[in-house]
């Protein structure tokens, strides 16, 4: 496991190959190896809405998935 800390409450973890990005401490994007980018269809608050576009943005995510937050709960459980 990597983490990388992005911005201030915005930082983005490499869990068995996928980079998942965490707004405070709720994963809400992740680039998934067999769906590409997925963010969260939960409505959070706007400073996570603008944490995810950012991380998005920054990789020029152009099919973007969205998925449960349950699916990204299950994915970074241990």
């Amino acid at each position: 496991m990597k983490l990388r800390q992005i911005a201030s409450n915005m930082t983005e973890v490499y869990i068995n190959g996928h980079e998942v990005l965490f707004s405070y401490q709720t994963p809400v994007a992740v680039f998934h190896s067999e769906d590409g980018y997925v963010r969260t269809s939960k409505k959070w608050s706007p400073t996570t809405s603008r944490h995810i576009n950012k991380w998005l943005s920054t990789r020029h995510a152009g099919n973007v998935t969205e998925a449960p937050q349950e699916f990204f709960d299950t994915l970074t459980e241990g």
